[in-house]
């Protein structure tokens, strides 16, 4: 929760230096509480460069484990106090706009041309780039999809986990 505070404390100073502009182009990042379409594929992006080596091969199979785990991503944002999930609408509405993802991801290409290769060197340059919002942003980018990922059973043979104990 510490890091979704300070994402929730990073998004709100990017959306504050970011000005109207910026603000004006955002779509929400969250509808009713769940991921709004921009942000699915913002995650999905994120998702596959941050668990590639680790999601199935297989295109199918893929594209259903990185469905289960947006599912699983609502499923969890339901549980979080409404003003973290007040600054998450802020930051992957921010993300999903172009200037959000040129500057603050440092990702030319747009969501849905970028490349697995592309997104995981926006992602690095974030964790490089010395700047404290870029670094948070990306740490909650990671929560955000480490989380839902892991706490899947399809996810558990990757890690050797045959999954709970019965009781």
């Amino acid at each position: 929760r510490r890091s979704f505070l300070r994402l929730g404390i990073g998004s709100a100073i990017v959306l504050a230096v970011a000005g109207g502009t910026v603000v004006a182009l955002m779509q929400p990042g969250l509808v009713n509480g769940r991921l709004s379409p921009s942000s699915r594929l913002v995650l999905t992006r994120v998702a596959q460069a941050m668990l590639a080596g680790t999601l199935p091969r297989e295109p199918d199979r893929q594209q259903q484990s990185l469905d289960a785990l947006l599912q699983r991503t609502d499923a969890f944002l339901v549980g979080l106090p409404t003003h973290v999930l007040a600054e998450l609408d802020q930051l992957l509405g921010l993300l999903a706009s172009a200037p959000g993802r040129r500057f603050l991801v440092g990702l030319s290409a747009s969501w849905q041309d970028a490349t697995v290769a592309d997104t995981t060197l926006a992602l690095r340059g974030m964790l490089e780039s010395g700047t404290e919002l870029r670094i948070q942003a990306c740490q909650g980018l990671h929560d955000l999809v480490m989380v839902p990922y892991f706490s899947g059973d399809e996810s558990w043979a990757v890690l050797g986990y045959p999954g709970p104990t019965p009781v």
